[in-house]
């Protein structure tokens, strides 16, 4: 599992982003978007796909979550 960062970009959109890699991709979209349950598979602009255990919708962003990476952008 590696530690990501998601935050709000100006259009309101989410980004993620990697350190480790230096990845950052907007997010397209995410399994649970709710107050009550928000995460599971985030879907990224370059193809890639992570997942965030779901919490609670977090009050503010950024915030860093650990992530399991489940499939490789396509280069």
């Amino acid at each position: 599992m590696a530690n990501i960062m998601i935050r709000q970009n100006a259009a309101g959109g989410l980004v993620f982003y990697l350190p480790k890699r230096d990845l950052e991709a907007a997010i397209e979209s995410i399994e649970f978007d709710t107050a009550e349950k928000w995460g599971g598979v985030l879907m990224l602009e370059n193809g890639g796909s992570y997942f965030v255990d779901p919490i609670a919708k977090p009050a503010r962003l950024p915030i860093s979550l650990r992530a399991r990476r489940l499939g490789a952008a396509e280069d």
